[in-house]
């Protein structure tokens, strides 16, 4: 299939405000190719396998992981750009990089470690995933980092405080001055949403924490599962489950693409700088919009407040909370990388130490601390 032109009000190379550091014109590949590629080429995205999208990663091998809802966001948003001819590279390298900086245990680890850090600035994990790639990973001898283009840093930061805004300079501005990010970044936002709300509803029928009875209330489901029953009289299973949850991405999709594109036109953004002068432009329909609120709703009541998942929740941050403090009174049980001098930010350092952990990892850590006969 042919790649469409881009828009004028897209991202390119020619209207993008660059990277932090000078760095040599890649060869058949675009910046924004050449973004997605060290992504994922980072240490920290190969750990996204092990960590935990809602499901523990030994809970079991069919469930989602933040590399699986990675690239499932990367697959919606391309599609998403190209229909709306927008930069495909940029929406799959930001949608890649989004969760870098998830700690392990999902919410659960963000929350407890985001509690150990109230006195020293709080943890977010949209501030982290922008602080692997500004500094922390290590692979090139120039500069700290991934050295990513400011248009695919922009959009990992999905939400930031206006203290906070204030530290990133530039990057922050649009938070300060309430202007919007590029299209690209918008769209990553919605794609996000889609993917975890419907795979979340597919791990938790697998599960078996939630019931296609119980889902046969919420709106968007109980339309499709509908629609699949009349087409495939006596579908069961797998398959019915599959049929649906595709059916409602579907629609999703092209409802986001439609209203989108009717926003567009109402607003007739000449350039990328109009883009950030506008409302957001990228969204869904009111009714759909209603629909993902309802499907959110049920999804926090009946999966993320199940007494199971909500166990092993209360496990994480045990963990979580042990680490950090047993980290942050005795630092020499850091590896040697992770410790600074008394008067650097230990706290920090420690945050970036666990936050980095992936399930097992943070798991087999505790157990070398804690438990007698671990080494």
């Amino acid at each position: 299939m042919h790649t469409p032109e881009l828009a004028a009000y897209a991202v390119s190379a020619i209207n993008s405000r660059g990277r932090n550091y000078p760095d040599a014109q890649p060869s058949h590949r675009s910046d924004f190719q050449r973004d997605r590629d060290r992504i994922v080429h980072s240490t920290a995205f190969r750990r996204l396998e092990y960590k935990t999208q809602v499901f523990v990663n030994h809970e079991g091998d069919l469930f989602r992981t933040r590399l699986t809802h990675s690239l499932e966001v990367a697959q919606i948003a391309r599609g998403i750009a190209r229909a709306l001819r927008l930069n495909e590279d940029l929406a799959e390298a930001i949608s890649l990089a989004h969760d870098l900086g998830h700690t392990p245990f999902g919410h659960a680890g963000q929350e407890a470690l985001n509690n150990c850090m109230h006195a020293h600035g709080g943890f977010e994990h949209n501030l982290q995933s922008l602080r692997t790639v500004d500094l922390l990973e290590e692979r090139y001898a120039a500069f700290d980092g991934l050295n990513l283009c400011f248009e695919t840093r922009e959009g990992i930061v999905k939400h930031c405080s206006l203290e906070n805004a204030r530290r990133l300079g530039e990057l922050g501005e649009r938070f300060l001055k309430r202007t919007q990010p590029s299209l690209e970044a918008q769209i990553c936002n919605l794609a996000d949403e889609i993917a975890y709300n419907n795979h979340d509803v597919d791990d938790g029928l697998r599960a078996g924490l939630i019931t296609l009875e119980q889902l046969a209330e919420v709106g968007l489901f109980a339309q499709h599962v509908a629609a699949v029953r009349a087409l495939y009289p006596g579908l069961g299973g797998r398959r019915l489950i599959h049929e649906t949850t595709r059916r409602m991405i579907n629609a999703l999709v092209c409802d986001l693409i439609e209203t989108t594109a009717s926003n567009i036109a109402r607003h007739q953004p000449q350039d990328v700088a109009a883009v950030r002068l506008a409302p957001p432009l990228v969204a869904f329909s009111d009714d759909l919009r209603q629909a993902q609120r309802n499907m959110k709703r049920f999804l926090r009541t009946h999966l993320y407040q199940h007494y199971q998942v909500l166990r092993m929740a209360s496990k994480a941050q045990r963990i979580i909370a042990d680490l950090f403090v047993a980290f942050t009174a005795n630092p020499r049980l850091l590896p040697p990388q992770y410790q600074l001098p008394a008067e650097g930010d230990q706290a920090r350092r420690v945050a970036d130490y666990i936050a980095g952990m992936t399930d097992r990892y943070a798991i087999k850590e505790h157990r070398r601390l804690f438990a007698i006969g671990e080494s």
